[in-house]
């Protein structure tokens, strides 16, 4: 007897369209209305087929959940859960945003300090390389360049 699991994906992937509006309603213990009509009003926006039929993701499935649990449980009408759904996706953009932000301070802190370009002193004076006294002061817009003396 031969193993099924060769022929079954290993991983899927949670944003992929596979689950039919009964399958997905069925997944999120809601009625197939419930989803039509979160689909009108763009809380929960599946993917469409060829043949314009719904396809609803593992990544939808959970955020239909979410919305039952602010609903019923949390007593959120719809327009307060559309603020909040906007608030989430805000938040996870600008996580993103920082661990990008993280990793770039990270590689420049790694690199060695006779890299740099420029300083600047706490008086605003840019310099080009690491010490003023050994290379010309840049100017900045608007002040004469001071002198290296």
């Amino acid at each position: 007897m031969t193993s099924s699991s060769g022929f079954l994906p290993q991983r899927i992937d949670s944003d992929a369209p596979i689950f039919v509006i009964s399958v997905a309603a069925q997944l999120a213990e809601m009625h197939p209305q419930t989803l039509r009509g979160y689909d009108r009003v763009g809380l929960v926006v599946p993917r469409r087929a060829r043949g314009r039929g719904r396809r609803y993701s593992l990544r939808d499935i959970a955020k239909l959940r979410h919305i039952q649990h602010l609903s019923q449980r949390e007593g959120i009408n719809l327009e307060g859960i559309r603020r909040i759904l906007a608030l989430e996706d805000e938040l996870d953009a600008l996580r993103s945003q920082l661990a990008r932000v993280a990793e770039l301070v990270a590689e420049l802190q790694a690199e060695p300090r006779a890299s740099r370009v420029f300083t600047a002193a706490s008086a605003g004076d840019v310099h080009l390389g690491r010490r003023a006294t050994r290379r010309p002061t840049l100017a900045l817009p608007g002040r004469p360049p001071l002198s290296d003396a």
